[in-house]
């Protein structure tokens, strides 16, 4: 098939660059006192996210450039990698960081196998569903296959272990058979299964189970699981309307951990208010409706397919990191993309987003 092309999506562009300016801002602001004394260099996390972020912007300008159609070949062995690199994590290659084994690699330069599936699985679903799209109303040869596959990528990140990863990719994977046409009732039974996965997932860990426990009333566990949500909160509440000043937080100072990771968002409240917290809601919204924009008026179906996966991969976790940080969810560990610091996250998101804009270049009156 030839597609005559276009620019991209300016307004998704400048939307990530926007995201991504604030995140660069807000992990030296969140970070700099932890890194000052654990590094003797306040600029320690700064000079490594900027780094990922060079790189991630010039790894999506490339992706941009491609025809999108091309990468259909590229499907199948990146899941293949995808899924190696996981179950290296399981293995004595696998590097682990306060009670979780996530990593693969050396010192900084290490990178997180499960934010590369989230990616793979949305261009390898994006492929077969097209391949499978006239069965797709048959639950046991156009939608069982596909829970399948989540089932078992599901199964080894929860071994890392990794709930709200896990989250992510069946929330992702039940909206692309969503877009994909499948029957309401298969949809509906998937739910009230992925509902019961997660409450027994919750089961079989103390600590997913304290946490529950602690979300309900986190001032009654206020010195252990709740604590960090209470933290959360006053920063958020500390804030007010137009915050206390950028660099101002006193959460920071070791009250608040993860801080500069999954809890970032905490401290832009704390120090840029309602204000500041508004414009990074808005901006996530201009993603999302941006990003179903590009699905609906993609040229195929593979290219709407694939901008969906992506586009509701980014803003649900978006979404989930958001409601932990306001006390809405129970604390799952994960983080706020574009703006909490990670470099894998980071760079793989940004890979995610060329692929959004490289369909983007594809449509017509966008």
């Amino acid at each position: 098939m030839r597609l005559k092309k276009g620019p991209p999506d300016f307004v998704l562009f400048v939307t990530v660059l926007g995201l991504l300016g604030i995140g660069l801002i807000m992990v030296f602001s969140s970070s700099a006192v932890t890194a000052n004394v654990d590094y003797k260099d306040a600029y320690h996390f700064f000079k490594r996210q900027l780094l990922w972020a060079l790189i991630g912007i010039a790894v999506m300008i490339v992706i941009m450039k491609i025809n999108y159609l091309r990468l259909k070949d590229f499907a199948v062995p990146l899941m293949v990698i995808a899924l190696i690199c996981l179950l290296l994590v399981e293995t004595p290659l696998g590097l682990g960081a306060k009670g979780s084994t996530r990593w693969l690699g050396y010192g900084w330069a290490r990178f997180a196998p499960s934010e590369l599936i989230k990616l793979a699985m949305c261009l390898f679903l994006a492929k077969t569903m097209e391949t499978k799209l006239p069965q797709i109303k048959s639950f046991t040869k156009g939608v069982l296959p596909f829970l399948l596959i989540m089932a078992v990528v599901c199964a080894i990140i929860m071994a890392q272990p990794d709930l709200g990863t896990s989250f992510v990719i069946a929330g992702t994977v039940f909206f692309m058979l969503l877009v994909a046409g499948a029957r309401w009732s298969h949809l509906s039974l998937i739910a009230v299964s992925g509902l019961a996965a997660v409450f027994a997932a919750i089961q079989m860990a103390d600590y997913r189970a304290e946490r529950l426990i602690a979300f309900l009333d986190p001032w009654k566990y206020s010195t252990d699981q709740g604590y960090q949500t209470i933290q959360s909160l006053y920063a958020l509440g500390s804030g007010g309307l137009f915050g206390m000043g950028l660099g101002r937080s006193r959460q920071k100072f070791f009250y608040l951990p993860e801080q500069h990771t999954d809890f970032i968002f905490a401290i832009l409240g704390e120090e840029l208010g309602f204000l500041g917290t508004s414009i990074v809601l808005a901006l996530f919204l201009l993603f999302l409706w941006r990003g179903f924009k590009i699905a609906v008026k993609a040229p195929d179906t593979f290219g709407s397919l694939l901008a969906a996966g992506i586009t509701i991969s980014i803003a649900f976790q978006a979404a989930i990191n958001i409601g932990v940080v306001c006390g809405a969810l129970p604390v799952t560990g994960i983080t706020l993309p574009f703006i909490s610091y990670g470099g894998s996250s980071l760079l793989f998101t940004l890979a995610g987003v060329g692929l959004l804009l490289n369909i983007s270049r594809y449509t017509h009156n966008s």
